[in-house]
């Protein structure tokens, strides 16, 4: 993970757009946001959506971007475009809608490839159900497994990961949590699937994060994390540590003892609050470094490992304490 890169989410940056854009009708543009992330001290990368942040000339926009001194980490689909997928994108009970989904995915597909990057993340928040006797979950089930499997076919050297979460907007999601995720993973039998983490969804899904990394790492692989955090009744976007920083600090050694090589990307939502974005991603890059520092004490640590293999609790806590803040003083 050095060195590390750091990709945050762009419409982060529309944050209080009325003091950083004063007397601008409506909202700003994409450049305008990605210029105002290229101000953040340690930032890498941006997260685009498709299709919301992609115009026509995907390689043109690469290329702004560029200019600004960052790079793609990948792209997000977002089924917002038909009010169909509503009711599920590749698992509507319309094969034309499912079509529709499947193919907008793979033009998403075609357009991350042009913008030079090899990432496709596709959160299937709307393919899930909301009432008992509202669907035929074996068929349900079925229709999401060919659906993934198909835009994992069309680019083979591109990478598909399944961000899951619990649910919303649907009742109940198909992909609610790492196990179910891993089991349509091997369904699907793609080499170019795998899963992206994002803590707030983990949380709410009453995992803990590090464990869920493990599975992961063992059934397939993490091919991004997406670190915020919350109170695990929602999905609240808060900057990284300031709830669970043991669990944060947990994760981030589990992914590197597991190799993981990506971005760590900032799923967080300054713009809720109004927040500065600049400072807030300074803030969560700097606290992220700082626990890559304890990660590598920690591992540095025979103690801990030690500990670890007695599942001697109160001795893991006492270490990494001692190793967060300092040395009792006497």
């Amino acid at each position: 993970m050095n060195p590390t890169r750091f990709a945050t989410r762009l419409n982060s940056f529309a944050s209080a757009a009325h003091r950083a854009w004063p007397g601008q009708p409506g909202k700003p543009s994409i450049l305008q946001m990605a210029e105002r992330a290229s101000r953040v001290k340690g930032l890498t990368d941006l997260d685009l959506n498709y299709p919301d942040h992609v115009d026509d000339d995907p390689a043109e926009l690469s290329r702004k971007i560029g200019d600004l001194g960052l790079s793609i980490n990948g792209f997000a689909m977002r089924y917002y475009t038909n009010p169909e997928f509503k009711l599920g994108a590749f698992t509507h009970p319309d094969k034309v809608v499912r079509r529709e989904a499947i193919d907008l995915t793979r033009k998403g597909i075609d357009a991350t490839r042009e913008a030079g990057a090899n990432l496709m993340t596709i959160w299937l928040g709307q393919d899930g159900f909301d009432y008992a006797f509202q669907a035929d979950y074996a068929a349900l089930w079925q229709h999401e497994i060919d659906g993934i499997r198909e835009v994992c076919q069309h680019d083979p050297d591109c990478l598909i990961s399944i961000e899951y979460k619990p649910n919303e907007p649907r009742s109940y999601s198909l992909m609610p949590d790492a196990a179910t995720t891993l089991l349509a993973i091997k369904e699907v039998g793609a080499s170019n699937l795998g899963v992206t983490l994002d803590f707030a969804h983990v949380l709410y899904a009453d995992e803990q994060p590090a464990f869920a990394a493990a599975l992961i790492a063992r059934h397939s692989r993490v091919l991004g994390v997406h670190l915020n955090d919350g109170y695990a009744k929602r999905d609240d976007g808060l900057m990284v540590g300031a709830v669970h920083t043991l669990q944060t600090l947990e994760l981030l050694r589990q992914i590197r003892r597991d190799g993981y090589q990506g971005a760590i990307y900032f799923d967080t939502f300054p713009d809720l609050t109004g927040l500065d974005p600049v400072h807030e991603c300074e803030v969560n890059i700097a606290t992220v470094q700082r626990m890559l520092e304890v990660v590598a004490r920690l591992d540095q640590d025979n103690r801990l490992a030690s500990a670890i293999d007695r599942q001697d609790a109160v001795s893991t806590q006492a270490i990494v304490q001692e190793l967060m803040f300092g040395a009792q003083s006497r």
